[in-house]
Protein backbone atom coordinates (compact mmCIF):
# COMPACT_ATOMS: atom_id res chain seq x y z
CA UNK A 1 0.00 0.00 0.00
CA UNK A 2 1.37 3.38 -0.99
CA UNK A 3 1.07 6.26 1.47
CA UNK A 4 0.58 9.76 0.13
CA UNK A 5 0.81 12.70 2.51
CA UNK A 6 -2.07 15.14 2.33
CA UNK A 7 -0.98 18.75 2.00
CA UNK A 8 -3.94 21.12 1.75
CA UNK A 9 -1.68 23.90 0.43
CA UNK A 10 -1.14 21.94 -2.76
CA UNK A 11 -4.80 22.20 -3.77
CA UNK A 12 -6.61 25.15 -5.25
CA UNK A 13 -9.41 26.66 -3.18
CA UNK A 14 -12.08 25.26 -5.45
CA UNK A 15 -10.77 21.70 -5.05
CA UNK A 16 -10.59 22.10 -1.26
CA UNK A 17 -14.18 23.36 -1.26
CA UNK A 18 -15.22 20.31 -3.29
CA UNK A 19 -13.48 17.98 -0.84
CA UNK A 20 -15.28 19.60 2.08
CA UNK A 21 -18.68 19.40 0.42
CA UNK A 22 -18.17 15.83 -0.78
CA UNK A 23 -16.69 14.56 2.49
CA UNK A 24 -19.15 11.63 2.67
CA UNK A 25 -18.23 10.45 -0.82
CA UNK A 26 -14.53 11.29 -0.78
CA UNK A 27 -11.49 9.48 0.46
CA UNK A 28 -10.35 12.19 2.89
CA UNK A 29 -10.37 11.51 6.60
CA UNK A 30 -11.35 13.83 9.45
CA UNK A 31 -7.83 15.18 9.89
CA UNK A 32 -7.55 15.97 6.18
CA UNK A 33 -10.97 17.61 6.28
CA UNK A 34 -9.81 19.85 9.13
CA UNK A 35 -6.67 20.75 7.17
CA UNK A 36 -8.76 21.65 4.12
CA UNK A 37 -11.06 23.88 6.19
CA UNK A 38 -8.10 25.55 7.91
CA UNK A 39 -6.36 26.20 4.59
CA UNK A 40 -9.45 27.83 3.11
CA UNK A 41 -9.86 29.92 6.24
CA UNK A 42 -6.21 31.02 6.05
CA UNK A 43 -6.74 31.99 2.43
CA UNK A 44 -9.96 33.78 3.47
CA UNK A 45 -11.87 31.87 0.78
CA UNK A 46 -15.37 30.49 1.23
CA UNK A 47 -15.56 31.84 4.80
CA UNK A 48 -19.25 32.66 4.62
CA UNK A 49 -20.08 29.24 3.20
CA UNK A 50 -17.91 27.40 5.73
CA UNK A 51 -19.59 29.28 8.55
CA UNK A 52 -23.04 28.56 7.16
CA UNK A 53 -22.42 24.80 7.05
CA UNK A 54 -20.84 24.82 10.52
CA UNK A 55 -17.29 23.91 9.52
CA UNK A 56 -15.54 26.92 11.06
CA UNK A 57 -14.54 26.25 14.64
CA UNK A 58 -13.60 28.76 17.30
CA UNK A 59 -9.90 28.15 16.69
CA UNK A 60 -10.26 29.22 13.06
CA UNK A 61 -12.28 32.32 13.99
CA UNK A 62 -9.58 33.42 16.42
CA UNK A 63 -6.63 32.76 14.11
Amino acid sequence: MQYEEFNAREFCSRKLWQMINDECDSAINECQLEQAVAELANRRHYLEELSRIGKLGESVHNA
